[in-house]
């Protein structure tokens, strides 16, 4: 990599050890994919965060930079929690788990992350403009923010990104580039798409097909931003897809060829072969997790409508950050939520929670991203529907779908 001389200087340990440290995991990064230069960054979304994933090895490699005095340069903010901070025990999380995850997140405070705990930080204020270069690190924000608003991102390991909020900067290679971010397959999706679990299921499929390739879509109905969501979500579980385009509807799809030359071509006429994949469990339910990724206010909105006046009769969780939780309380429709035995629960999901302590063996959700996760990472079978099927199997305890 070519390094200006403020860069060499960094790298030859001339502006101290934390500065060096964190340009020797960005020049080995760079070199391993062959990066010309840095490109600034204006901010970076860190993963590593659940002690469910990061156990001791994890934390004492963030005590280091906290011991040696590492301050973050660019706006970074943190992803999603194992504990939701303020109702751990309420909730039934052990003590000590508990005291190990707020350790975790107050190392990263000193840092100067802002503990958002969340893996939608384009709804509560780390939100890029179109073309900006950023250093994010969690799947389903990558996919969004390179697809939905433009931006420019590479799908960053936990490490790496935080080497990058402390450097300002990042390596320029493959989707900081405008050649790598052209789509190299494109589905035509003939398959009636009413929800955004049917989103959901379209990125099971095209996600397996595509690998860490970029996909175009061509005759998708106009979409929200919670399908954008979904799908992009799915795709990241069940490939490595961190950018897509859609025909006519992301921003460098309405504005430019978005397609290379003699791309493989897919018609997706069903989603059933993806339903069948998420669907592993029986009927009875025993918990009912909505949010993954994390709920918006709209999404939440939509739920307390539908269960006001109502009673859930197993555990239901609507994940959500924490801002958004407070704006929901101050509107009223946390409380409506709630009087219905559902939980709004903020900092934390159902992927990077220790539930399958809890004895849940069937979990109903509208997650493909978590019935992916919930099988590899918790043992834990799945139903998958829509945000009104995963409702009526809180209210009864049975899926009907």
């Amino acid at each position: 990599m070519y390094l200006t001389k403020e860069n060499q200087e960094i790298y030859d340990g001339e502006r101290g050890e934390v500065l060096q440290k964190a340009m020797e995991i960005l020049v080995a990064l760079g070199n391993i994919y062959k990066a010309k230069d840095f490109v600034p960054v204006s901010s970076a979304q860190i993963a590593g965060v659940s002690y469910k994933n990061l156990g001791k090895p994890g934390t004492e490699f963030l005590e280091w930079w906290v011991e040696h005095g590492a301050k973050v340069k660019s706006f970074s903010t943190l992803n999603p929690a194992g504990i939701d901070l303020e109702r751990a025990e309420e909730l039934g999380f052990s003590n000590e788990f508990s005291e190990k995850q707020r350790h975790v997140v107050e190392l990263y405070e000193k840092m100067g992350i802002v503990p958002t705990c969340t893996c939608t930080p384009y709804e509560i204020g780390n939100l890029p403009k179109y073309g900006d270069h950023v250093a994010w690190s969690e799947s389903s924000a990558v996919s969004f923010v390179n697809t939905y608003i433009g931006a420019r991102t590479n799908r960053e390991g936990g490490p790496s990104a935080l080497a990058s909020s402390i450097i300002g900067k990042t390596p320029r290679y493959k989707f900081h580039l405008d050649e790598p971010r052209l789509a190299n397959l494109v589905f035509n999706v003939t398959a009636p798409m009413r929800t955004e679990a049917d989103f959901g299921a379209l990125g099971v499929l095209a996600g397996k097909e595509s690998k860490n390739n970029v996909p175009y879509f061509s005759s998708l109905p106009p979409m929200r931003q919670t399908d954008f969501k979904q799908l992009g979500a799915a795709m990241a579980a069940f490939g490595s897809v961190a950018l897509y385009h859609v025909d006519r509807q992301t921003p460098e799809a309405r504005t430019k060829k978005m397609v290379k030359e003699n791309s493989e071509k897919y018609v997706i006429e069903t989603l059933k072969p993806a339903y069948d994949i998420l669907n592993t469990g029986g009927d009875k339910i025993d918990f009912v997790s909505i949010g993954c990724p994390h709920s918006s206010l709209e999404e939440i909105i939509h739920i307390a409508m539908m269960l006001k006046g109502k009673k859930v009769a197993i555990p239901t969780w609507i994940t959500t950050s924490r801002a958004i939780s407070y704006m929901a309380q101050t509107y009223g429709y946390k409380d409506i939520i709630e009087k219905s035995g559902a939980k709004i629960i903020s900092d934390t999901c159902m992927v990077v929670s220790p539930i399958e302590g809890f004895g849940f063996e069937t979990v109903a959700t509208n997650s493909a991203k978590g019935c992916s996760y919930l099988h590899s990472w918790c043992n834990v079978e799945t139903r998958f529907g829509d945000i009104k099927a995963c409702l009526s199997a809180s209210m009864s305890g049975r899926w009907k779908q």
